[in-house]
């Protein structure tokens, strides 16, 4: 059994962390890095948050003699300059980041104020969850996600060093770029397809209870993150309209091109526009990095589940028998069916002996695709 030191041997981040913010990307932080035998001070301007994410091992309260090295700010986006900026001067030896989701905001505002930019470096995990708070935190929850470092002129290499430290112990993989250049892209990527699923899922809420009954996955998966909390989308949003409003209006134009041409269908050229933009969600699903970054599609097959006990794990435990590497599992119930379906996704080319193999051992295949 590997002991607290041995695991601080494992650790790249040198020296305490000091995480301010309690919430779930804090705590979570928190939980990471003492799962490797860090020393982690949380301050969180609730007392009542404080206890619980330190009730919940995320580290200890601050003492008075305290010298961080490294400190993460995790605060909403409205207060992340003004929380930064009080950290830089209370602690004038340590460096400073904060994992807000914007990051040309908080540098502009930090700049406006004379605060010591030199020891402040933004950065942004792309990682989280619907529900909030130290309750939902886990040490796991950066694993295999980016997490963006944003470092401006003049940041010397051995500072940009230790927040990629930072990340990488935490399990995620850093990625350079500017704070423009990130706006931009989690404006494309992140925050606008949740203005667009909200708006999906807005539709609902007036909706007739049997039309909600004929719900599939394909709803489900497009409105899962119209369950985020307002209060902090209100926050993102506003601090990163510019880029936003880009992406919306592109968007509006294609819906645009849609609803005309669903509205006279005989008009010359219509079902052609229409072809063009469904083909083209098909190009831009085919860009999404997929298993390890790879840039592919794997085929589709559904097996149906019967719904008890075990029959996944079997499923599952079949599927490893006969060799093959699942990339991904995605599950569906049918209302008011005591079945369930597993879309398994696989390469292209372990498809047809997967099928073959799976219904010979008595599984129903549902469909197989690419």
């Amino acid at each position: 059994m590997s002991t607290v030191d041995e695991q601080q041997v494992t650790a790249r981040t040198v020296g305490s962390v000091r995480v301010v913010g309690a919430g779930l990307l804090g705590a979570s932080v928190a939980l990471g890095l003492m799962a490797k035998g860090v020393d982690v001070i949380v301050h969180d301007a609730s007392p009542s948050n404080l206890r619980l994410a330190i009730d919940y091992g995320a580290g200890r309260a601050a003492h008075a003699t305290d010298s961080p090295a490294l400190i993460v700010v995790a605060v909403p986006p409205d207060l992340t300059a003004e929380v930064v900026a009080q950290e830089l001067k209370a602690y004038p030896d340590a460096l400073v980041t904060d994992v807000a989701s914007v990051k040309v905001a908080p540098l502009a505002e930090l700049r406006v104020v004379g605060a010591d930019v030199s020891r402040y470096i933004g950065s942004h995990p792309l990682a989280g969850r619907e529900r909030g708070g130290a309750i939902s935190a886990r040490a796991d929850l950066f694993i295999g996600r980016p997490w963006v470092i944003t470092a401006h002129a003049g940041i010397p290499a051995a500072q940009i060093a230790v927040i990629e430290h930072l990340v990488l112990d935490l399990g995620a993989v850093p990625v350079a770029m500017s704070a423009e250049d990130h706006d931009r892209a989690v404006a494309l990527v992140s925050h606008a397809p949740q203005a667009i699923s909200t708006l999906l899922a807005r539709r609902l809420v007036d909706a007739n209870p049997g039309s909600l009954e004929l719900a599939g996955q394909g709803l489900r998966d497009t409105t899962r993150i119209a369950a985020s909390a307002p209060e902090l989308w209100v926050q993102i949003m506003g601090a990163n309209s510019q880029y936003i409003i880009e992406v919306l209006r592109d968007f509006r134009t294609d819906l645009d091109v849609m609803i005309h041409a669903l509205s006279d269908q005989e008009a010359r050229g219509a079902r052609k526009s229409l072809a063009q933009i469904l083909a083209g969600g098909n190009n831009g699903v085919s860009r999404l990095p997929g298993k390890h970054g790879q840039d592919r599609r794997f085929a589709q097959i559904v097996v149906k589940i019967d719904d008890r006990p075990g029959e996944l794990a079997r499923l599952l435990t079949e599927i490893g028998e006969l060799g093959v590497n699942m990339e991904d599992l995605r599950l569906e119930h049918s209302p008011g069916a005591q079945i369930g379906l597993a879309e398994i996704a696989v390469l292209p080319e372990a498809e047809e002996r997967l099928v073959s193999e799976l219904e010979e051992r008595g599984w129903k295949i549902a469909g197989a695709y690419q």
